[in-house]
């Protein structure tokens, strides 16, 4: 059996601290498993006021990650979403296709209680492919 590799990311420059006991990711195998981002723009007592401008936010953080971690959104295969109110699943798709539209990764999107936030954002990537030619798809396959 080989060694996993297993790579954590301590904290984010530009960002909020994490509110707990863990690493905003976690790197094994190629893919990237991010911790639940939240609309923290310094700390948990400074976000957006409006829900809009937290889902951005959120996924400003989420990107923010996936970036120091290797890779970014365009290689997002699997969101989880935290939302407070089933009323807010309109605003929050409307904001989530200006990200994921094209790329429609995986999604489970639940309403949940939360502390302090109305929505946590997690999700699964696989690392950015390294610079060379992209070899194309065989026909029939996924």
């Amino acid at each position: 059996m080989t060694a996993t590799h297993i790579g954590r990311l301590a904290g984010i420059p530009g960002q909020a601290p994490a509110v707990g006991p863990f690493s905003p990711a976690v790197i094994a195998n190629g893919f990237i498993f991010t911790s639940g981002q939240i609309p923290a723009i310094t700390g948990l007592n400074h976000q957006p006021d409006t829900f809009e401008g937290q889902v951005r936010q959120t996924i400003k953080n989420l990107a923010g990650v996936l970036e120091a971690a290797g890779s970014g959104l365009e290689h997002v295969v699997k969101v989880n979403t935290y939302l407070t109110s089933p009323e807010q699943l309109e605003e929050y798709n409307r904001v989530y296709v200006e990200y994921f539209g094209t790329a429609k990764p995986a999604r489970t999107t639940v309403c949940v209680s939360l502390w302090g936030v109305s929505l946590e954002i997690e999700c699964v990537a696989v690392l950015a492919p390294k610079t060379g030619p992209e070899i194309p798809a065989k026909e029939g396959s996924l």
